[in-house]
């Protein structure tokens, strides 16, 4: 693996599995456990790889009476947040709410915010404010749709999204950023993006990082690829210089799958 150093990964690796809105509260609480125990019965290292997982915002209290009661060591977060803390934002879920939770993180600007509710870089800009507003890390979403792709301007348009975060914040705060890069034109399209693409876009993604705040920055941030992971296919994208981790949608409802995929060093030869 290229970006591990003497047995050791240069950032720890996040394995996120957004179950995006799937799975009421009992439902989620079931998963959740039954994630936990197969990893634990297959002595997964939590310290070593980080498993996160954003349920439904109807879940977290939940998922946070589970976490803390049973001492799991899985940490949770938000499949979105608003960027406003408070007011007359009808549906909208402030910073300050999730906080209370415990969540740990919280998606910004995902692809399906983005396309279905037309977020713009604007409004993932606040989002992520808001975030670190209240002490949760942004898991800030970026990528290109088929036609983008298609003309050959894929890394100009996902680095335009990233540089509209970065450039508002200072270099500390963005090396503890995480940064996810989901290929929206390989989403139920039937064209497939493989472990290069993952690497190309990463790697175009920690220069940018680098170019703007400096290479601690750029050291420190971690950068997830998120596009149909598996547990076949993670081992191969987790060799990838550039790549710190994956968002995974669908496997991450199938505690097995999913499992098999935070344990994604078993798959080396």
């Amino acid at each position: 693996m290229a970006h591990i150093t003497n047995g050791e990964f240069a950032r720890r690796p996040l394995i996120a599995g957004n179950w995006k809105m799937n799975m009421d509260h009992r439902q989620g609480i079931t998963l959740l456990q039954k994630t936990v125990w197969t990893l634990q019965d297959a002595n997964h290292n939590f310290d070593r790889v980080e498993v996160a997982v954003f349920p439904p915002f109807t879940d977290l209290r939940s998922v946070q009476t589970l976490v803390a009661g049973d001492d799991l060591p899985v940490v949770y977060g938000a499949q979105d947040v608003s960027e406003h803390d408070s007011g007359a934002y009808t549906g909208e879920i402030s910073g300050q709410f999730l906080d209370a939770l415990g969540c740990s993180y919280t998606l910004v600007g995902h692809s399906e915010r983005r396309t279905l509710h037309e977020e713009t870089d604007e409004v993932v800009t606040a989002k992520t404010a808001a975030a670190l507003r209240h002490d949760m890390t942004p898991v800030v979403c970026v990528g290109e749709p088929l036609e983008v792709r298609q003309a050959q301007e894929h890394v100009e348009h996902t680095l335009a999204q990233v540089k509209a975060v970065i450039d508002t914040l200072d270099a500390h705060t963005v090396s503890q950023l995480v940064i996810a890069y989901e290929p929206v034109w390989a989403i139920g399209t039937g064209e497939v993006a493989g472990p290069e693409d993952a690497q190309e876009m990463a790697h175009a993604i920690r220069e940018c990082v680098k170019q703007v705040h400096g290479e601690d920055a750029a050291n420190g941030v971690r950068i997830l690829y998120g596009g149909s992971v598996k547990a076949t296919n993670v081992a191969e994208i987790m060799q990838e210089t550039d790549v710190d981790g994956v968002l995974v949608g669908g496997a991450s409802l199938d505690a097995v799958e999913f499992a098999n995929i935070a344990r994604f060093e078993q798959h080396y030869a």
